[in-house]
């Protein structure tokens, strides 16, 4: 059979960036370098590189990753999900503002909704965090959910590692607040902050049993305005504790720390910056943080294993065909999808 000269220019393409990767060319050294120091505009086309789908992308930002040096572990990874409407980004943009202000220079990674059009990143939370977008001491980044499980981007990670590498010491993560995102946010940093509504209830705020079980963090926030709006923030904190009191202790660190706040009392977001910062001074102290590093380091080897495992087989000549031909089996009902998924995977061995 005559081989496809566009697909045969394609794989020759992709050969060379491989062999290269061992050896990063000059032009990854130079963008890692850029990278390190401080160069924004290099920064951000790095990440849009990691979050590329496209094959030859895909080799050309592991070359990139392997040309920068290991990380120190210096930077610290704050974690924050929450229902929409919540008031993450505010009082993200507070944090951040309280960090920078104590020295720290800070980077967001707000997992914002992929356009359903474009698969790309809506730019909500970048519009809504303008002031510290503009801080020359912080970056702001957007990034498409994409089609992985739970709306966390496939490379949320990896973009934090190259924030870390443009000296970064404070790195915060935002999910889109549904589905599993909070777990997988919550694997990759080193405090977990699970912001809630006043009078929401666990109903109406989907928050899970995992979720609680998870956080590092628990504050009501938005509780300003009426006193009756205080003092239902308080009573729905107080819920909350005693729903936690019937989980199992955490697997690190401390208890949860539990309060009521606002983003709009830039005082109050401070104090609250300060409380998490003890934290994490205690939790690398008493070896909570290398414990819990060790597990993140766990988990994202299996997660790039998975990953990696899908691409390779999504690779494979002649998947899309049989692919497509099982989903219109599946559909029509000829074949059962466990026995469609199995017979896919034989066929491609």
């Amino acid at each position: 059979m005559a081989k496809d000269p566009e697909n045969e220019a394609r794989r020759r393409a992709v050969e060379r960036i491989r062999q290269a990767k061992a050896h990063p060319p000059a032009e990854m050294q130079d963008w890692a370098h850029r990278i390190q120091s401080g160069d924004r505009v290099a920064l951000a086309k790095a990440i849009s590189l990691i979050e590329s789908h496209r094959p030859e992308d895909r080799i050309r930002s592991e070359a990139l990753m392997t040309a920068l040096p290991p990380n120190n572990g210096q930077a610290l990874r704050y974690g924050f999900t929450g229902v929409p409407g919540v008031g993450k980004s505010t009082w993200i943009e507070a944090a951040g503002m309280a960090l920078i202000g104590q020295g720290h220079s800070v980077a967001v990674l707000a997992v914002d909704p992929s356009s359903s059009r474009t698969g790309g990143s809506m730019l909500g939370d970048k519009t809504r965090m303008d002031g510290l977008a503009q801080h020359p001491s912080a970056f702001v980044r957007p990034s498409p959910t994409g089609e992985t499980l739970g709306g966390v981007a496939r490379a949320t990670s990896e973009s934090a590692r190259l924030c870390e590498a443009a000296g970064f010491d404070r790195i915060l993560i935002e999910t889109v607040g549904v589905g599993q995102s909070e777990i997988e946010v919550r694997r990759m940093t080193d405090v977990f902050v699970l912001l809630m509504l006043p009078g929401g209830g666990d109903g109406v705020q989907g928050i899970k049993r995992g979720i609680l079980e998870w956080a590092d963090v628990v504050l009501m926030n938005k509780a300003d305005g009426p006193k009756e709006r205080v003092e239902m923030a308080k009573a729905s904190l107080a819920a909350y504790r005693g729903a936690l009191d019937l989980l199992p202790p955490p697997l690190d660190g401390e208890p949860p720390l539990f309060g009521t706040g606002s983003a709009l009392d830039s005082t109050r977001v401070c104090e609250w910056v300060d409380r998490i910062e003890a934290r994490l001074d205690a939790a690398r102290t008493k070896g909570h943080l290398e414990r819990r590093r060790a597990r993140q380091h766990a988990d994202m080897l299996e997660a790039m294993l998975n990953s990696e495992v899908l691409h390779r087989m999504r690779s494979k000549p002649g998947f899309q065909a049989a692919w497509k031909q099982l989903q219109s089996e599946v559909q029509h009902a000829q074949i059962q999808p466990f026995d469609a998924v199995k017979r896919l995977l034989d066929g491609l061995d």
